[in-house]
């Protein structure tokens, strides 16, 4: 999460773009773009999962998770509600990694099995903006998703015993976050980081209730952070 930060931090502080914006009297750029009632674009961006476990029994030993840099890529569909209001579709393609480390074993055969998870997300959001300043214009963002996860192996008749860990393929939850427009010559663009949170249990714990791997597992769900750039 850290290296998303800086990355974020960088990429708008070295983007001219976005500092030009800030003059005192800047040329206003796209002036009728937030009148329209309907908008579309793309996005581009990164993101870093993690898991949240939760146990049935405290012995001291988490499972532990070693995260990586995956990437997402998905379409925007913008319905203008007010001045200040916009709903937002945002359906997109993610991918990411994880390892996870599992306590009490001496070998890293056993103790290590690596995610990799291809996600289909259909975001529904709202967005909700300030006035706009000269070209650019901060806002907040939030809503609900729902994911279907293609490397689940939910249907996978092996499991943690045979080196296959396996996920729920359908996930639900929510995602918040904040960005800034920014209003070019000939299009917006939008950097903006995001929370995302999942509701649901994604865990499909092994065969053996007594599993090293999954038994002391109450519920399993993903945390993340996107850092997205959007072009309208």
């Amino acid at each position: 999460m850290k290296n998303l930060l800086i990355l974020f931090g960088l990429i708008v502080l070295s983007n001219q773009m976005a500092v030009a914006q800030f003059g005192s009297d800047p040329i206003l750029n796209l002036q009728n773009e937030d009148k329209k009632f309907l908008n579309w674009g793309y996005y581009l961006g990164f993101n870093q999962y993690d898991f949240q476990f939760e146990y049935k029994d405290d012995i001291g030993q988490d499972v532990l998770v070693d995260k990586s840099l995956g990437f997402n890529v998905g379409l925007i569909g913008e319905l203008r509600i007010n001045e200040f209001l916009d709903a937002r579709f945002e359906p997109g393609l993610l991918y990411t990694a994880r390892t996870l480390g599992f306590p009490g074993f001496t070998t890293e055969n056993d103790a290590l099995r690596e995610v990799r998870s291809t996600y289909i997300r259909f975001p529904l959001l709202l967005k909700a903006s300030t006035r706009r300043i000269g070209n650019w214009r901060p806002f907040i963002v939030g809503g609900v998703y729902t994911s279907i996860n293609l490397g689940s192996n939910e249907d996978s008749l092996d499991d943690n015993s045979s080196g296959q860990f396996r996920m729920k393929q359908n996930v639900y939850g929510y995602e918040v976050g904040f960005g800034i427009d920014f209003y070019t010559e000939y299009f917006k663009f939008t950097p903006s980081i995001r929370g995302v949170f999942a509701l649901t249990d994604e865990l499909v714990p092994d065969a053996d209730p007594n599993s090293p791997w999954t038994g002391n597992i109450a519920a399993m769900r993903t945390r993340g952070i996107f850092i997205n750039f959007t072009f309208e």
